[in-house]
């Protein structure tokens, strides 16, 4: 009874401190949030993110007309509902802890109730039973404010961009403290970022030391979510079993050279729940609990007067099991939360650093519409040496190019290079610098090497009005297990720490308008571009396999990143062998295969580098770039929206892809190839669903005069097109 007596008071006191923190915020009710039945992914909706209490003042809900999240603050905070607002789908079956931390090799729960004993799902009328456990850190409070950008990021004024705006929303924090004497002085405060205009939210949390003792953070858990499951499997692993599909989780914490989200990605952890135990799977083995965090570490040391933060998890509500619809979602969460990623300019990849050769570079850029050129690799440029004599030198080529209104910038290589035993990563098992790191060798970002690295990087781009920069091999999650370097206290935090000075230099360049190519994911800390995805190698087969591979390429690789995200490859010499046969230059003697090349990459809006010494060697070459780049912005805007795929290149028949932009005056761009040695006629199904047109369209083949079409039911569009042999043609849709 004594213990009941408890519960009840602390249940009635955090009720009344809660309520005096949200007694100002709005009644949620479902009635004034409804909202217009648009598709998001075609229309703007008109719905704002607010957070709101509920009439009974026991709940605080997040609410942007596209999700709605549901938290219960007494006795303590608990996620209740996380609901898919477009198809009314509900994710959660049972309450959790808001996070885990770790704490001097302890684990505590962040909020969290307990008395749920069917995990199944979750009824309202239990919820007033929960209680609460002394042991766990209790809700004091509640915050909110508006959205403040992660990435301090404003478009450049000479670079070409989409999305000039940074996301708008509200963010709610939420904060707790333990009564737990170790835990004096500790706040965490939840937080959770909830957009405008897509069912996203974005969650995480910071650890504020107010005590007088330091701590070691061995561990933080940002998301615990018990999710319904994906299927009934009776028996089978968990590695055997679909995880749940109407959430898609990525966060900041992303690396390992694969070039997509999904393999990069390092947190996102789908376990088994042993006390759902009535799950189908006899022994429970079903993936239905979601927990994030980073497989090592943070194991970093918080003094008094400090604040850790974590990780950033996004989380995005899918509505429909459609690859190409959940690829628009994520696409546009990229587009929404990561605007620096939507520039796209135009550049070359120059082979020389010989100063005649890249101010005759400059002005072939100049002369035919190019925006950039990127000294590459194998051009002896060096943005390590910080001494005057080479700041001298590429600050006088970067001002040539600004003066011809023509961007430059320069190739670093981190990883995959020998520095020496005292700076390289030191291997765990063995004590030293051997070949264990992913590329073999590497140097720790944490060392005094590492650390003078990113120093004269900054300052060289600064010196030097860079405005590219091309970061090969970036920190791919190697750990270290050196207790000398200054950049880490030994191997726990090896990893963090790496990832964490990494990422400053990637915000440092998006801050300073630096654009940034880097072949890992880093999009959510301010890179713009990596790899579409290829193998270097083929680079060295054939011309006319060379070009079916490239749309194969251009087809796979935008599935989940928009066209602007990724960069192509265009040897004009040679590059990992193959001869004549393999190479555009001389590139007169082969204008067609330049052309097609051109046509497929920047047809899809996707940039390709064209390595090489030049971009054409006689006036007719110069015609065929102009005209290439001539059309690419007369129809710049849609070519850089989002990507319909259409029929993936076979070399059997005809293949192609379809750019949408319901806002735009062109709504939409089909790019259609024959690889066959005969012109091929076809009727071609064109899904125009997304280009925001209903009953009718007006297309255009190529230049030609606009002829009006029926959209049937289903949103498509039948049209019959010829396509020249081994070639390509165009529709415009108005």
């Amino acid at each position: 009874m004594r213990r009941v007596n408890i519960i009840l008071l602390l249940f009635q006191s955090t009720l009344s401190l809660a309520q005096t923190n949200i007694s100002s915020l709005p009644v949620w009710n479902e009635n004034t949030r409804l909202v217009k039945k648009e598709d998001w992914l075609v229309h703007e909706i008109n719905s704002k993110a607010e957070v709101y209490r509920s009439n009974d003042n026991k709940n605080i809900v997040l609410d942007n007309g596209l999700l709605k999240r549901s938290f219960r603050i007494a006795p303590n905070l608990a996620c209740i509902g996380f609901v898919n607002l477009s198809n009314g789908q509900e994710l959660i079956r049972a309450v959790s802890p808001e996070a885990k931390i770790i704490i001097n090799n302890k684990e505590y729960n962040i909020g969290g109730l307990y008395g749920q004993k069917e995990k199944a799902y979750l009824k309202d009328e239990w919820i007033d039973k929960f209680t609460t456990k002394n042991s766990d850190f209790q809700f004091k409070s509640v915050t909110i404010s508006p959205l403040s950008a992660y990435v301090k990021w404003k478009p450049s004024k000479t670079r070409w961009v989409v999305n000039q705006l940074q996301p708008t929303g509200k963010m709610a924090t939420f904060s707790f403290e333990s009564s737990l004497p170790e835990l004096k002085g500790i706040r965490v405060n939840i937080n959770y970022e909830l957009y405008d205009g897509i069912p996203l939210i974005c969650k995480w949390l910071s650890l504020e030391n107010k005590g007088q003792v330091k701590i070691k953070v061995n561990k933080v858990l940002n998301e615990v979510l018990a999710v319904h499951e994906e299927e009934s499997g009776v028996a089978g692993p968990p590695s055997m079993m679909k995880t749940p599909h109407g959430i898609y989780i990525e966060s900041n914490y992303a690396f390992n050279n694969s070039m997509t989200a999904r393999l990069s990605d390092q947190t996102t952890h789908w376990k088994r729940d042993s006390t759902y135990t009535s799950q189908v799977n006899y022994d429970l083995n079903t993936p239905c609990l979601l927990e994030v965090y980073p497989p090592i570490g943070p194991g970093i040391v918080l003094n008094p007067g400090s604040v850790f933060k974590s990780i950033r998890t996004n989380e995005l509500l899918l509505d429909s099991y459609d690859r190409e619809r959940n690829g628009l979602a994520q696409r546009r969460m990229y587009h929404t939360i990561a605007p620096w990623a939507t520039e796209n300019p135009i550049f070359m990849h120059l082979i020389s650093n010989d100063t005649q050769k890249v101010k005759d570079a400059v002005d072939q850029c100049q002369s035919v519409g190019y925006e950039g050129i990127i000294l590459s690799f194998g051009s002896g440029i060096d943005m390590e040496d910080v001494s005057e004599k080479n700041i001298k030198y590429y600050k006088d080529l970067a001002d040539y190019a600004h003066s011809k209104g023509i961007l430059l910038g320069g190739y670093s290589l981190f990883s995959s290079r020998r520095i020496s035993d005292a700076e390289d990563v030191i291997d765990p098992k063995t004590g030293k610098a051997d070949v264990h790191a992913l590329f073999n060798s590497a140097p720790c970002l944490g060392s005094n090497w590492g650390l003078a690295y990113l120093s004269h990087l900054k300052e060289f781009m600064k010196k030097t009005g860079f405005n590219f920069f091309e970061n090969d091999g970036p920190y791919p999650g190697d750990v270290c297990a050196s207790t000398k370097h200054p950049g880490h206290l030994g191997l726990d935090d090896s990893q963090w720490a790496q990832i964490e000075l990494q990422k400053e230099l990637y915000h440092w360049c998006n801050e300073n308008g630096v654009y940034v190519n880097a072949p890992d994911w880093y999009f959510l800390d301010g890179t713009n571009k990596i790899a579409l995805g290829y193998r270097e190698v083929n680079f060295s087969l054939p011309r006319e396999q060379q070009v079916i591979l490239n749309r194969q390429n251009i087809y796979d690789g935008t599935w989940e990143k928009m066209v602007s995200m990724s960069w192509g490859f265009v040897p004009l010499t040679e590059y990992h062998g193959g001869g004549a046969d393999a190479t555009l230059e001389p590139l007169s003697n082969h204008l067609y295969a330049y052309e097609l090349l051109m046509m497929q990459y920047y047809g899809a809006g996707v940039q390709a580098c064209y390595r090489g010494p030049r971009l054409y060697d006689t006036e007719e070459t110069k015609k065929v770039v102009v005209k290439v780049m001539s059309w690419y912005k007369k129809y710049r805007n849609v070519l850089n929206s989002d990507v319909i795929h259409l029929r993936r290149p076979d070399g059997r028949d005809w293949d192609g892809i379809l750019h949408v932009n319901p806002e735009g005056k062109e709504k939409g761009l089909a790019m259609l190839y024959n690889p066959l040695d005969v012109v091929m006629t076809r009727k071609v199904k064109l899904p125009l669903y997304y280009t925001g047109l209903t009953k009718k369209a007006s297309v255009r083949e190529k230049e030609c005069k606009a002829k009006s079409f029926e959209i049937d039911k289903d949103g498509n569009l039948i049209y019959e097109v010829s396509i020249p042999a081994n070639g390509y043609t165009w529709l415009v849709i108005e």
